[in-house]
């Protein structure tokens, strides 16, 4: 079993792994969409990572309506800095939202599975940015 404090320690440094990805690429190469059949881009990879979290752990945890549009979420794009602030404001509300959520096995598997879809999200940035850079 591990803590609270220990799965939010675990959950940001993934996200903050891929902020600084995106943050290394550039606004550039953070929206740049490799030449594979459904590529996504870094920028886009991350912002539909805010978005799940905004979802299982906003709405579903802890009852925030997310307004969520999942296949927006792949689409956007824009400069890297918006999207590195709004990766602070959700590691800052993540840590009050897993401190203040309920004990029960729904929550659980609802906090782990946004927990494995972010760290997922997070090797597949990694790819991205080696196959990026080596492309320059």
């Amino acid at each position: 079993m591990f803590t609270r404090e220990q799965y939010l320690d675990f959950f940001a440094n993934a996200l903050n792994g891929m902020a600084d990805i995106v943050a290394e690429l550039g606004d550039d190469r953070a929206n740049h969409r490799m030449s594979l059949p459904g590529a996504n881009t870094p920028y886009a990879v991350l912002n539909h990572s805010l978005g799940a979290i905004g979802y299982w752990v906003g709405e579903v945890v802890s009852g925030r309506p997310a307004h969520r549009d999942r296949d927006a979420e792949f689409t956007a794009s824009g400069p890297v800095a918006p999207l590195l602030d709004r990766v602070h404001e959700t590691v800052a509300q993540l840590a009050k939202d897993v401190a203040a959520a309920r004990e029960d096995t729904d929550t659980a598997g609802a906090l782990l599975h946004v927990y494995t879809d972010v760290v997922q999200h997070h090797g597949q940035l990694q790819i991205m940015r080696d196959a990026l850079v080596a492309a320059a």
